[in-house]
């Protein structure tokens, strides 16, 4: 976890919680709902989809959006679920991307976050290749000061992965971490976090930009 965001995420859960019983967008209401349990809260329910998923096909019928999200305890009653499901099936085909769908369930960000979670992205990117690895991460982040590297259980590639696996798609953990991933996981931190300035100095201090 980066510095900091413990605490974020108690602050944005209880912020979610609270904001819940003001909203009555359907869409807002999940994501809210999502983010009651942390930053990673979209990313969970990501995983329930996948593991819904059993012919690969990255969609949901309706039937499967509401078991996924009923198996993830999502509050949610038929009428509403079928709002967002129309929401989300765009082209009316009976079936949602869940990519593109968790992509919408992000909380919005402004520009100026946007630029700095991407500053933070290119400094890992070593090889500027746009996908952060082990590689990259070997000439930017000291893996001897990790407790678990200093008591023998891990290897200096086991800190890194488990660094990268904070950002990697929950359900597709392949040791490499895309812009994409980069931008979900921080979406998640940024919804803790009321101003842009306030991120900005985080993001600053966390990756030394």
């Amino acid at each position: 976890q980066m510095p900091g965001t413990a605490r974020h995420d108690r602050e944005m859960a209880i912020q979610a919680k609270r904001n819940l019983s003001k909203t009555t967008d359907p869409v807002e209401r999940l994501r809210l709902q999502c983010l009651a349990r942390g930053s990673a809260g979209i990313k969970g329910l990501g995983r329930v989809f996948r593991i819904m998923d059993d012919d690969n096909s990255r969609t949901l019928d309706f039937k499967e959006f509401v078991k996924g999200l009923n198996d993830y305890a999502m509050m949610i009653d038929k009428e509403e679920a079928q709002e967002i499901f129309r929401i989300f099936d765009k082209d009316g085909s009976g079936t949602i991307d869940f990519d593109e769908f968790l992509v919408t369930l992000r909380p919005p960000m402004s520009k100026a976050r946007k630029e700095i979670i991407m500053q933070a992205f290119r400094k890992l990117d070593k090889t500027g290749d746009g996908v952060i690895t082990i590689e990259d991460l070997r000439g930017v982040y000291n893996a001897k000061h990790h407790p678990k590297y200093q008591n023998g259980d891990w290897t200096e590639d086991q800190v890194f992965r488990a660094f990268l696996d904070n950002f990697d798609s929950p359900y597709d953990k392949d040791g490499k971490v895309t812009t994409e991933e980069f931008m979900n996981y921080y979406a998640g931190v940024s919804a803790s976090i009321d101003t842009d300035v306030y991120f900005i100095i985080m993001m600053k201090n966390a990756w030394k930009i």
